[in-house]
């Protein structure tokens, strides 16, 4: 479907745009396949209001992750059919996505191997299923900040600033980077008069050449 020309649309800036963090809820995976943990984990994320899809292997994981979308991941090494060092690797190479590693393997070098491999995090058991949990309200929390500084809602127009895209009504707006520019201008100075040179200023680039 073809965006909307934004030439051709009147649109009407609201007082207050407000710097949106999107959904509340994150979808998290586990990969246990120690029963008690995963029960306990799984227990603790959906009190939390989060969406979380269990597994034991690396095979339901791959399933279950090619039919929704993964914010974080915690996971084990120790699976049953398969290293969860090679599964680390593999979600890296296919999702951004922050990896929490929760083993029994206790060395440095099991440690290091995690890191390696694409974690964010390498937690050894016996574990503290609290400060797991802070760990993962510390992440989401930062997650929430970025979205909040990345989107922007004003009415019925939605900005995403690190995709550079705009939407009015839900349909998106085809922009030229000067019309981006100012658009952006706009919403973060809402009921504001600005001068010739502010608006100049905002659509020249660092070399003062005209940007379109």
């Amino acid at each position: 479907t073809e965006g909307k020309d934004l030439s051709r649309i009147k649109v009407k800036f609201h007082k207050n745009a407000e710097f949106c963090n999107g959904e509340k809820d994150t979808t998290q995976y586990l990969f246990e396949d120690d029963e008690s943990v995963n029960r306990g984990i799984t227990f603790s994320l959906k009190k939390s209001g989060n969406t979380v899809f269990s597994c034991e292997t690396i095979f339901e994981a791959k399933q279950l992750i090619k039919k929704h979308p993964i914010d974080l991941a915690v996971c084990d090494i120790n699976l049953p059919d398969g290293n969860g060092l090679d599964f680390i690797m593999w979600l890296r190479q296919e999702f951004q996505t922050y990896v929490i590693c929760l083993t029994a393997l206790d060395q440095e070098i099991d440690q290091v191997m995690g890191y390696e491999a694409g974690a964010d995090d390498y937690i050894t058991k016996p574990f503290s299923l609290s400060v797991l949990m802070l760990k993962i309200d510390a992440y989401l929390k930062r997650k929430m900040i970025n979205k909040k500084q990345n989107r922007i809602i004003s009415g019925n127009i939605h900005i995403h600033l690190d995709e550079m895209k705009a939407s009015l009504n839900g349909e998106e707006i085809l922009l030229t980077k000067t019309e981006w520019k100012l658009l952006i201008l706009f919403l973060k100075h809402p009921k504001q008069v600005l001068s010739k040179n502010q608006i100049l200023e905002n659509i020249f680039d660092v070399n003062g050449e005209f940007v379109n």
